[in-house]
């Protein structure tokens, strides 16, 4: 069987599908993408496409429907690869699996009417109830809520032609309309439960990063690809002042990039690592600004971490919440819909507001005094990963949408 996989940072949420679809199962795999990161997986071939580039002005397409022409633009440059493809390699394939998020696949049928398309719906997005205005005090301008209302447009479009359609979560897909929410199944992407798995006794040597921390007893680490309010860095930081004021023998690792990956930068230019440093107030010979870090310099990190602390608004709940837990982690986290779904209070993690860093640092503390509790709420959470998040189960589960693509009569939407 020949599978198109569409996604345009390889291998994004296809890692795991995609090596087990051609490796395990033995299907002739190809990865349609802008860019392959330097990433290479066995078996799996990749083309390349380029993303065409604005033919607006200067300053840009209007604010509210910058999204969807972004996705425009996505879905007609794929088609063009799909094109060739089907025209000069002759190529076509039996189903697609294809993230939505950017509009990739927007006009495949018009490609291959008779090819079903297993879709990913990551997330809609909402201006009142979800990420950008959760709390009662946050309220949008009339602005705000035409931008967001465009900016999940072309998700209905998707909606008309996909075949097969899943969610990682119950709290993603609840973000979809109740009228689409019955046909989108969930499913999420798993975790690799053996690399991510405790190490009795590791220490924090990572000689990549010219760090030695063996000899400290507290080690708090946070992770996040960017630093920035959404996964609640300004909140970190002003926790871990209160913390590290308390706790003289501790110290703090963080493992990120300084840029925003969601939401708003700074009115101010600045990024919110600057605004921090400036801002001052904590021992910066105690925190470990460690920049991106390769697989095996994250996993010697999180085997080593005393206590990881993982905050975000009600948005994706991100793939390092869970890898902390398989790596058996205490956690402490926020009190927000997405971690709910995976985390209790006091069983599997320690829950705090996510906008009071002082409860955040009465957590962090909390847990610090009570090795006890840390040993059991680790334990707890690596059970839970185990359970219901392997990516040896949940990889056979995604295998399964697949097959039910091929046994659903595919739509042909073409007029």
């Amino acid at each position: 069987m020949k599978i198109l996989f569409a996604h345009p940072n390889f291998p994004g949420q296809f890692l795991y599908l995609s090596m087990y679809m051609a490796n395990e199962l033995g299907h002739e795999v190809l990865f349609m993408t802008t860019e392959t990161n330097g990433n290479v997986l066995p078996n799996v071939q990749t083309a390349l496409y380029k993303r065409d580039e604005w033919r607006f002005p200067k300053e840009g397409p209007q604010p509210q429907i910058k999204v969807f022409e972004e996705s425009l633009l996505e879905g007609v440059s794929a088609t063009r690869a799909m094109v060739e493809l089907r025209d000069k390699y002759h190529y076509k394939p039996n189903v697609i699996v294809s993230h939505t998020g950017w509009g990739t696949t927007l006009f495949a049928k018009d490609v291959w009417p008779d090819v079903p398309i297993v879709g990913y719906f990551e997330w809609f997005y909402r201006s009142k109830e979800s990420d950008a205005y959760y709390w009662q005090d946050e309220v949008p301008s009339m602005d705000d809520r035409l931008r967001i209302r465009m900016m999940s447009s072309h998700h209905l479009v998707n909606f008309i032609h996909t075949d097969v359609r899943f969610a990682p979560t119950k709290w993603q897909k609840a973000q979809f309309p109740k009228e689409l929410q019955p046909s989108i199944e969930v499913v999420h992407e798993g975790v690799d439960t053996a690399f991510c798995s405790p190490v009795e006794g590791a220490k924090m040597i990572v000689p990549k990063k010219e760090l030695d921390l063996s000899n400290v007893k507290e080690v708090i680490t946070y992770v996040s690809r960017g630093f920035e309010p959404y996964r609640g860095f300004p909140q970190f930081m002003d926790a871990i002042r209160i913390v590290l004021n308390e706790r003289p023998e501790a110290h703090v690792v963080i493992i990120g990039n300084d840029k925003v990956c969601y939401g708003a930068a700074d009115k101010s230019g600045k990024s919110y690592k600057t605004l921090e440093e400036e801002k001052g107030g904590y021992d910066k010979n105690r925190v470990h600004f460690v920049g991106h870090c390769e697989r095996d310099a994250y996993q010697q990190i999180l085997r080593a971490s005393t206590l990881h602390v993982y905050l975000t608004r009600p948005f994706i709940l991100s793939w390092s919440c869970l890898e902390a837990m398989s790596f058996g982690c205490p956690l402490v986290s926020s009190l927000t819909p997405p971690v709910q779904e995976v985390c209790v209070d006091n069983e599997n993690a320690l829950l705090a507001n996510f906008r009071e860093p002082k409860h955040i640092a009465s957590r962090i503390i909390e847990a610090l005094n009570n090795e006890e509790l840390r040993k059991r709420i680790g334990h707890n959470a690596r059970e839970t990963i185990l359970k219901s998040y392997d990516k040896n189960d949940l990889v056979k589960k995604q295998a399964n949408l697949i097959y039910k693509a091929l046994s659903i009569a595919p739509k042909d939407i073409l007029p």
